[in-house]
């Protein structure tokens, strides 16, 4: 008996099988539970969206997704956490905008946020909006710039910090306007709203669902939304672009990511799965009672995004000579 081709064929078969062994171990991922690091305390927007969506993807992957708060210094101590994890994709780490673009700007950082973590995907943006005390003598874009030029470091603009969006928001205005508003730094939003509310300072760039009621109840006036497009939350408010100021763009996101070297094909996955999460009606109904619109885009477009607001934001820190506050 000519024992050849018999032999010839489980030799073909046993290299089949340890090619399918590799893509096997892919497609079973994951197989114990997968973590999302936020590096802020529980209670906030980048808190609960991650739980949102980590909801879905524990019900489509068949393990728990924990969400796990590691706050502190400006959020690097939750990234530090997520930059040291293994490349496996069972640590995420949740990224808000400045975490990735500013803070590398800002701060002597143990990690290296362009080389050590992977992009994956923004689950959503959420945009500011431009609003000020009643007592401004302005009640549209073009004439709070008139005023300002005409009143030069009269104005005041409050942020929860140096560093933080509203604070690059108001340099940025400073920068584009040709006008000169001094900055007041709070230590959180919460100080900075109140004495936006009593006037103790007069304008202020936040998230429309920060304001959103206060400017509903005429406490506060909204005059322009800096992002791209008007918000469905405050439509009759033109964008600060249409307002006179083309290409002015502060629209806070928030992404997902993982430690560097992590497999593209579960990248990919995770992205996959987070993008059909977002795209569920129950979810986007919850995304937009926290003024958030969901996003899910590629990680080659979100690596994009980085690198282009990392150049964006890193020329306004050195411009305006802004340093975090201790």
């Amino acid at each position: 008996m000519n024992r050849r081709p018999l032999e010839a064929f489980f030799f073909a078969l046993s290299f089949l099988v340890l090619l399918a062994g590799p893509a096997s171990a892919q497609e079973a991922w994951p197989s114990r539970p997968v973590r999302i690091i936020v590096p802020f305390p529980a209670g906030g927007v980048a808190d609960l969206l991650p739980r949102l969506v980590g909801q879905k993807l524990s019900e489509k992957w068949g393990q728990p997704v924990i969400v796990e708060n590691k706050a502190g210094a400006a959020g690097n101590i939750g990234m530090g956490e997520g930059a040291r994890a293994a490349p496996d994709g069972y640590t995420l780490v949740l990224a808000p905008t400045g975490n990735l673009t500013v803070n590398p700007y800002l701060f002597k950082l143990p990690f290296d946020t362009a080389k050590d973590f992977a992009a994956i995907t923004v689950l959503a943006t959420s945009p500011n909006v431009l609003v000020v005390h009643p007592s401004v003598p302005a009640k549209t874009f073009a004439e709070l710039i008139a005023y300002a030029k005409a009143n030069p470091g009269k104005l005041n603009f409050a942020s929860p910090g140096a560093g933080s969006g509203a604070h690059l928001a108001g340099e940025l205005l400073n920068l584009d306007a040709g006008i000169q508003a001094q900055h007041v730094p709070y230590k959180g939003l919460a100080p900075a709203v109140t004495d936006l509310l009593g006037g103790q300072v007069q304008m202020m760039f936040a998230g429309i669902s920060t304001v959103i009621q206060h400017v509903k109840n005429g406490k506060l006036v909204a005059l322009a939304i800096a992002s791209p497009s008007r918000s469905p939350q405050l439509p009759d408010v033109p964008t600060v672009a249409e307002s006179g100021i083309p290409g002015f763009d502060v629209t806070s996101w928030y992404g997902l990511v993982a430690r560097a070297g992590t497999p593209p094909a579960v990248i990919e996955k995770i992205q996959r799965d987070a993008a059909e999460a977002l795209r569920d009606p129950g979810v986007r109904e919850k995304l937009a009672g926290l003024g958030l619109e969901p996003m899910g885009n590629t990680p080659a477009e979100f690596g994009a995004m980085i690198a282009a607001e990392s150049l964006k934001w890193g020329d306004i820190v050195r411009k305006a000579h802004i340093q975090a506050q201790q």
